[in-house]
Parts: structure tokens; C-alpha cells; sequence
């Protein structure tokens, strides 16, 4: 079973995506807890929007209140409802959001059943729940309870694409689509300080990124292209520009964002987590293989950039409980390249035997505009995103719902 769990700030929104679920006869609400009821048993969202409206009216600090988490067993697995109301009532007990009101909805609308759960992450005095290796944690969760119902277990590939963001897959198609849900995503939920450690992190995710500078007409412009990339890190398909993504994947955007998650990093101390977790890795394994195991159980990717000869010149961490990536460097000496070069390199590994994209160069190649990949009846950063397209995810159909919302709501006040 995998779990997929998400914050956002408007609830609205995800009542809203599951409740037209169930209008449209392919959701239903199967378990409640802490919510008001009517007399006909049946929900409608501003009723739920009452069962939560006092823990969200009491929360101060907390950015992204609202609680979102997709259980996913394998298709193979056969659960009756109330089986799935335990296992929903038994993930949230254990992940600390027991006593919470939550509601859980089961979706039957593509060819897996699975559950949806809605609740906050503040309790009733406004205070965060703990949310602390929360992904981890979720993983040891599932484990115990495919043992418990005798579930097929979710193997480690299964594992990886159940977390919110899924890389890229060339042969899959619709590339800008895919590209554009996880830039987008990453740029809104991650802390990164460069755009050398943009660029590693989206790597992760099978997206390359160019850093493109010319003249036109005597005026200097600067920009990004983005591509796909394949399993050894190499370049497929047709680039296009930022642009086609959004204001926020661009060059200007991200500069911005450099210097907020500079702040955040240093106001939050969020460097100290990571150092901690990839010191002990190293105290503790002996190789390359084991020490990305260790950073992995611990919700850390290890991204290291060889030259042909082998030779480690460049290691960025990404630490996905925190949200944030680092530079070896940018953590202090005993991180850099060279350390781990000299660490490792009595047990040299190839990409493929390390489990890990190894990045061959750092530097940009630069394009014309004539490589480009042009669509000139771009209308909106919605239109990537059309709920009738069949090869778009449950996840992504639910991305496509909040967004127009929030635009649609957005409208209305204006």
C-alpha cells in the first residue's frame, strides 16, 4: 500500500474535488470522525466546512493547515468497506491525527479502489500537529498495516512513485504537462538556494534545466529552458521555454526565491537536520550504495556529479522532509565533493550500480530560440492541465480541480 500525503490551504477546494466525485457516483463517503451529521445521513461540504471552521479559526502560524492523504493498496488486494475504514482510522491514529475530525471517501473511478482522507494539521487550540519524518513514518505505517490485512506489500518502485510528485517519463508523452506539474510544485514547496541546487533537485524528478543568455536588438535577456530527461540523465526530446510553464519557473522568479529561501533556511536552522542525518550516514556505512540507503531511510537524496574519470566534484543533498537543498559546501567542509570523493573512492560504483542519477557536467549548454519548442496558442498556466485528457493521474486531475478553483474563487471577489 502507498500513501500520498499533501498540505494546502484551501479546504474548500479538496471538499469540493471529492464531493463532485460523489455526485458523480465514483466516490463515497465510507467513515467520518468528529463531523457533523445531517439527519439524512449524507454530506454536503458546507457542513463539513463547519466540522472543521473551528480548528482553522483557532490556527495562527501554521501556512498550510489542510491535511490530504490518498491510501492506495494494490489493485490485486479485494477490501470491503469497513476494512477500509479501519485502515483509514488505524493510519491516522498512528500518525497522530487520531483525534482529529477527518472524513474518508473511497474512490472507484479508475481501475483501483482507494481512499481519500480529509482533516487539518492544527488541533483545536490552533497548535500543528507533529509532523516531524512525517513521510518516513507514513512508509513504516503502511508496512505494519499490509501485515495486518494481509496486503501485497508495494515494492520500493512503487514506493517512489507514491510520493505527491512523480519524475518524468519521456515515453509516457504529454512531457509539458509532466514537466509543468513538478516545477511547479517544487518551486512553491522547496528551498533552494542557487540554481545549481535547482537544477540537482529536478533532476531527481528527470528534468534538465539550461540557463540561456543572448542580445536582441541590442537588449541582453536571460532565460531558462527546460527538457526531459532519461535514466542516465541525458537529454530526450524537444526543450521549451520557461515561459510555457509559468511566470514562476523563469529565471527572474527563481532569483527571488534564492534569496526568501536563503531567509528560511537560516531563520528555521535548517541545516542542522541534514548535517545530522548525512553525518551519521557516514559514521555508519562503508560505500556509496549503503551511504545513499542510509540518507534515503532518513528522507534525504544523495545527487553526486562525476567526471568521466569517476571522480566526484560535485554533491548536492536534498532533504525532502524539510523541504530544502543543499550544496555539500553549503553545509561546511566535512560535505564537500572532496570528502566524499576521497570516501568513496576505494569503492567506485557506476550510475547504474548506485541506484542514484549521476550528473556527467554541470554546465549549461546554450541554444538558439530556433530549438525551441513554440505553442502560440498558449492561453493561461491552466492549459496543460485538461481533466479530459486520458492519460492524466488521479493526482493530477485533483491539481487541475484546486487550481481552477482557486482561479474561479478569485474571480468572484474581484
Amino acid at each position: 500500500m502507498v500513501a500520498k500525503i499533501s498540505s494546502g490551504n484551501s479546504l474548500y477546494g479538496i471538499l469540493s474535488y471529492n464531493q463532485i466525485k460523489v455526485e458523480d457516483n465514483h466516490a463515497k463517503v465510507i467513515f467520518t470522525h468528529k463531523m457533523l451529521e445531517s439527519l439524512d445521513g449524507k454530506f454536503d461540504i458546507a457542513m463539513c466546512l463547519q466540522s472543521f471552521e473551528p480548528y482553522l479559526i483557532a490556527n495562527k502560524r501554521t501556512e498550510k493547515p489542510v491535511l490530504h492523504v490518498s491510501l492506495n493498496p494494490d489493485p490485486k488486494d479485494v477490501l470491503s468497506d469497513e476494512q477500509l475504514s479501519e485502515i483509514a482510522q488505524k493510519y491516522m491514529q498512528t500518525m497522530g491525527y487520531g483525534d482529529q475530525p477527518f472524513i474518508v471517501y473511497k474512490h472507484e473511478d479508475i481501475e483501483r479502489q482507494h481512499i481519500h482522507i480529509v482533516s487539518v494539521r492544527v488541533d483545536e487550540n490552533g497548535k500543528k500537529i507533529d509532523g516531524n519524518f512525517e513521510r518516513r513514518r507514513s512508509m513504516d505505517v503502511c508496512r505494519e498495516l499490509e501485515q495486518q490485512y494481509d496486503l501485497i506489500p508495494a515494492d520500493q518502485k512503487q514506493r517512489q512513485e507514491g510520493l505527491p510528485l512523480k519524475p518524468v517519463r519521456y515515453e509516457a508523452g504529454d512531457v509539458k504537462h509532466q514537466i509543468s506539474n513538478v516545477v511547479r510544485s517544487v518551486v512553491g514547496d522547496y528551498h533552494f538556494q542557487s540554481l545549481k541546487e535547482y537544477r540537482a533537485l529536478l533532476t531527481l524528478y528527470n528534468i534538465g534545466i539550461e540557463e540561456v543568455r543572448g542580445e536582441i536588438k541590442g537588449k541582453a535577456y536571460k532565460g531558462l529552458i527546460y527538457s526531459a530527461l532519461n535514466e542516465n540523465g541525458e537529454k530526450v526530446g524537444n526543450p521549451f521555454k520557461s515561459s510555457l510553464i509559468g511566470r514562476s519557473a523563469g529565471i527572474e522568479a527563481l532569483e527571488n526565491r534564492f534569496e526568501k529561501s536563503a531567509e528560511i533556511i537560516k531563520q528555521k536552522g535548517l541545516k542542522e537536520r541534514s548535517k545530522q542525518v548525512i553525518t551519521e550516514a557516514k559514521r555508519t556505512t562503508s560505500n556509496r550504495t549503503d551511504f545513499e540507503k542510509a540518507l534515503e531511510k532518513q528522507g534525504v537524496s544523495a545527487i553526486f556529479r562525476t567526471n568521466d574519470e569517476g571522480r566526484i566534484y560535485g554533491a548536492t543533498f536534498v532533504d525532502h522532509e524539510q523541504k530544502a537543498v543543499f550544496n555539500g559546501s553549503r553545509l561546511g567542509k566535512d560535505f564537500s565533493a572532496n570528502i566524499f570523493n576521497d570516501l568513496f573512492n576505494n569503492n567506485r560504483q557506476t550510475p547504474e550500480q548506485s541506484g542514484q542519477i549521476t550528473v556527467q557536467s554541470d554546465e549549461p549548454s546554450h541554444r538558439t530560440d530556433s530549438k525551441f519548442e513554440e505553442n502560440t496558442n498558449f492561453g493561461g498556466i491552466f492549459d496543460f492541465f485538461s481533466p479530459t485528457t486520458s492519460s492524466v493521474s488521479d493526482d493530477i486531475q485533483e491539481q487541475v480541480f484546486l487550481r481552477r478553483t482557486k482561479k474561479k474563487r478569485r474571480q468572484q471577489h474581484l
